[in-house]
């Protein structure tokens, strides 16, 4: 998809491998194709605006594309981690913004719907009431003090409970992505009792309870259209089976890296563009000739082919991995973690090419390329962060 005022060319496939292999991909592809065509178009206002993509969220409620990773017996369309980062990465090529927004929903809503510790009567209303009416649901735990939360440290926002057992919650959430679109947060807080904290927790906040609003604070370079506002939580009241369950530590999973599919098809975005900008553009001095003839330019674009073969093959090869062969999880953790960072890194680096093969004109707003260049370094602040990821791997492989 080139989403800009190129003329049509015909573009070589997407390095790497190659989807959809069933039926069932092809259907998410397909769904996930039509939504992008949507969401680049609506992207270009959104993100010069700064403004949450309400229009293009309504058509992925009304596809059912918000219920891609609720299993079919709950009412889902029972996608596994790789039918979703195919989907994912397809409709990030058309916004990222949209692409992150949707994947944060659908991670978490995963979670919840394949739970067994979550309150049975609780987690069924709550998939209901995602797959009756659209409800839209992220976690809210950063914190302006806080920093990263997979960095530790007790939240600022607390929970106390109330006489009736109730929690009543205080405090600010940040880069709370999806914001003016949520139904419901997950809220981290500290429980604090005799005014002393005592643990971590989470809490399940409807965003219509009284006390929550949204402040919007969202101004930022990467993903503008994201919604990531901060969420206020003022004597925020919910009832008692509302905590969350705390789980153990988490083994090694590919749901937890699902933002790497965003990125790799914003990466994949820049990389279309590019091509397409290269075997049309004729310079007045070039005779007729495309740049693409130029070998300065088929350099560039031979080593932006590369790190999309590179990131796409380790992404999804470590998640095929993980999906046929159960035997081998525990030892690919650090696989998925490395598959993260070379999506990131790659990505930003395929967007600084596409600009220096494509030129100032690349830096116009009329053509998305800027825009796919600044949201590629959001990526590195999700985790798992860069530091972090290559400490497990060294460790890992070290033994240590």
């Amino acid at each position: 998809m080139v989403t800009s005022t190129l003329p049509e060319t015909t573009l070589p496939p997407v390095p790497g491998p190659q989807f959809p292999v069933n039926e069932r991909q092809e259907r998410f592809l397909e769904l996930a194709e039509r939504l992008a065509e949507i969401a680049a178009r609506n992207a270009p206002g959104h993100d010069r605006a700064g403004t949450f993509p309400h229009d293009t969220f309504a058509a992925i409620v009304e596809s059912g594309f918000h219920t891609l990773t609720i299993p079919e017996d709950q009412g889902g369309m029972g996608a596994n981690v790789l039918d979703t980062m195919i989907a994912l990465e397809r409709l990030a090529r058309g916004d990222g913004s949209v692409g992150l927004a949707a994947c944060m929903h659908l991670s978490h809503v995963h979670g919840v719907a394949t739970s067994s510790e979550w309150p049975d009567e609780l987690r069924q209303r709550f998939i209901a009431d995602v797959v009756a009416n659209g409800a839209l649901y992220n976690i809210a735990e950063s914190e302006p003090g806080l920093g990263s939360p997979s960095r530790g440290g007790f939240f600022a926002t607390t929970a106390e409970r109330m006489d009736d057992g109730c929690w009543k919650l205080n405090g600010r959430k940040t880069w709370s992505t999806l914001a003016p679109a949520m139904a419901y947060a997950g809220v981290g807080a500290t429980v604090v009792e005799n005014g002393q904290p005592v643990e971590k927790a989470r809490f399940l906040v409807p965003m219509s309870a009284p006390g929550v609003t949204i402040d919007e604070t969202w101004d930022n370079m990467s993903m503008s259209a994201s919604g990531s506002h901060d969420i206020v939580l003022e004597d925020v009241v919910v009832p008692a089976d509302h905590r969350l369950p705390v789980s153990g530590k988490p083994g090694p999973s590919p749901w937890s890296i699902l933002t790497s599919a965003v990125y790799l098809g914003i990466g994949v975005a820049a990389r279309d563009f590019t091509i397409a900008f290269a075997k049309t553009r004729k310079p007045a001095a070039m005779g007729g000739r495309t740049i693409a003839t130029l070998p300065n330019v088929q350099q560039r674009v031979a080593e932006i082919e590369l790190k999309l073969l590179a990131a796409r093959s380790a992404l999804y090869g470590a998640v095929q991995q993980w999906e046929e062969h159960p035997e081998v999880r525990e030892s690919l953790g650090w696989q998925l973690a490395g598959a993260k960072v070379l999506v990131t890194n790659n990505t930003i680096d395929i967007t600084d090419q596409a600009l220096r093969v494509v030129g100032s004109v690349g830096l116009q707003r009329r053509h998305p390329l800027e825009r796919y260049f600044r949201d590629a370094r959001a990526g590195l602040g999700n985790p798992p962060l860069d530091d972090v990821a290559i400490g497990m791997i060294g460790r890992s492989v070290l033994g240590e």
